[in-house]
């Protein structure tokens, strides 16, 4: 009789302090997790509230300490690159393009901002580890297409976030000749691509003779991956705490 009303008593207790867990926890974190990810937006400069003025731009410039093929300037404005002046050497004959986004352009950091609200988890890690494209998912995927003068066929780009850097990645190609001795082997998806990586596209076969990467710092990319940790950290502190009583309701005998 005695270890029985112990028993009720126990879980009258732990009754209570679940429902105090479900109406007083719950909804602090829930609010605090709210004012995380409203200041993580105000990183992107993003408008938040009607009232708010328009998106500043914000000019970073690319560049390496190794060596000086490709640089630019990047200009960002909220989660857009809205415009990309490159200039790039070609190592063969030294000669100088330059390059811009055609005004009706702009790239989107969809990166991370697709996954932003409804998966944490999942914006955190497109901050953490970029996309692995292969080269014809990178010729097709419309950049190509974005700047005036129009790039030359044997070069293509990509832009990706890897942290707190905005990456930049010029390919050189050369095209293979239908009778070329060449072992072909279509290369497979990865972040960057080294010289000698193969692929097909249309009916012409590739190879990438010349890689050039050149990053810029965004320093509020550094505070968005700081706030999504944050946030996940008390998503995991509050489901840990519910999956303790949900064990007990679970597996303690009464």
């Amino acid at each position: 009789m005695a270890a029985a009303m112990a028993s009720a008593a126990e879980r009258a207790v732990l009754e209570e302090e679940f429902k105090w867990l479900l109406q007083e926890e719950v909804h602090g974190v829930l609010r605090q997790l709210q004012d995380i990810l409203k200041e993580a937006s105000h990183r992107f400069a993003l408008p938040v509230g009607s009232t708010e003025g328009p998106v500043k731009q914000e000019n970073f410039m690319l560049g390496t300490s190794s060596a000086d093929q490709v640089k630019g300037v990047l200009m960002l404005q909220g989660d857009a690159l809205c415009q990309a002046d490159i200039n790039l050497k070609m190592p063969r004959n030294n000669q100088l393009l330059h390059f811009t986004f055609r005004e009706d352009k702009q790239w989107k950091l969809q990166q991370l901002m697709d996954a932003v609200m409804l998966q944490l988890t999942r914006a955190r890690n497109r901050l953490t580890t970029p996309a692995s494209l292969t080269l014809p998912e990178i010729a097709s995927s419309g950049l190509t297409k974005m700047f005036t003068p129009a790039l030359p066929s044997d070069i293509l780009v990509n832009f990706y976030i890897n942290l707190n850097k905005l990456c930049l990645t010029v390919y050189q190609l050369h095209a293979l000749q239908p009778n070329s001795t060449k072992n072909f082997r279509p290369t497979g998806g990865s972040i960057l691509h080294n010289p000698g990586a193969m692929f097909e596209c249309g009916s012409q076969r590739y190879e990438v003779s010349h890689v050039h990467k050149v990053e810029c710092v965004v320093p509020w990319l550094n505070d968005a991956l700081v706030f999504f940790t944050v946030s996940l950290q008390l998503c995991q502190q509050l489901k840990d705490k519910i999956s303790v009583f949900s064990s007990y309701w679970n597996y303690r005998p009464y």
